[in-house]
């Protein structure tokens, strides 16, 4: 079964992995019509800390918090559909502006009958960073269990590096990048959500 991945650089990790379906920016995602369970991954930038203050900074209607042009709330409902996973942010803002439960402790907390939600560190795939990440899995068969190991990282994303006691900042590609096996962990989940 092919997997379809909402929302990703075709230039990036997936296009590594063969078999995926990829819907980038030279695909419009939000026209993606399915049939396949999907690993999305919506923009983010609008949901984060950082978003007020950027449109205070800059303003623009493209900048203010939350105006994804409705990226979210697309994403959320292929998941929904289809089966699959949505990745964001932890601390993510379009969780609570879409009524999203919000994961607690450490492993997968069942939402409903279908759903379920949970906080993974993307350190613990590789990645240079803590990068606490939100899942939101829907699918017929509970979802696998991930790698839960809290590591914090020897780079930081977002902060000064220039403070005393900050670890090297990451930026750009290098802070969003997924790392290889946390894709294949994500590919995984849609496979067991059908």
């Amino acid at each position: 079964m092919a997997i379809s991945i909402l929302f990703c650089d075709p230039q990036g990790i997936y296009s590594k992995i063969d078999g995926l379906d990829l819907w980038g920016e030279d695909r419009d995602a939000m026209q993606y019509p399915g049939p396949n369970s999907v690993v999305a991954h919506p923009p983010c930038q609008l949901w984060g800390n950082f978003a007020s203050l950027n449109y205070k900074r800059w303003g623009g209607e493209h900048n203010r918090p939350g105006n994804d042009g409705g990226c979210f709330k697309y994403a959320l409902n292929c998941v929904r559909f289809y089966g699959g996973v949505l990745e964001h942010p932890a601390g993510s803002k379009a969780w609570y502006a879409h009524g999203l439960t919000k994961p607690t402790g450490i492993g997968w907390f069942q939402v409903n009958a279908f759903e379920w939600v949970c906080e993974v560190w993307q350190s613990a795939y590789g990645h240079l960073a803590r990068k606490r990440t939100w899942l939101w899995y829907c699918g017929k068969q509970p979802p696998a269990e991930l790698n839960w190991i809290r590591n914090p990282g020897t780079h930081q994303i977002g902060r000064d590096s220039r403070l005393v006691g900050n670890k090297p900042k990451l930026s750009g590609k290098r802070a969003s990048a997924t790392p290889l096996s946390f894709a294949v962990e994500l590919i995984k989940l849609a496979e067991g959500a059908s």
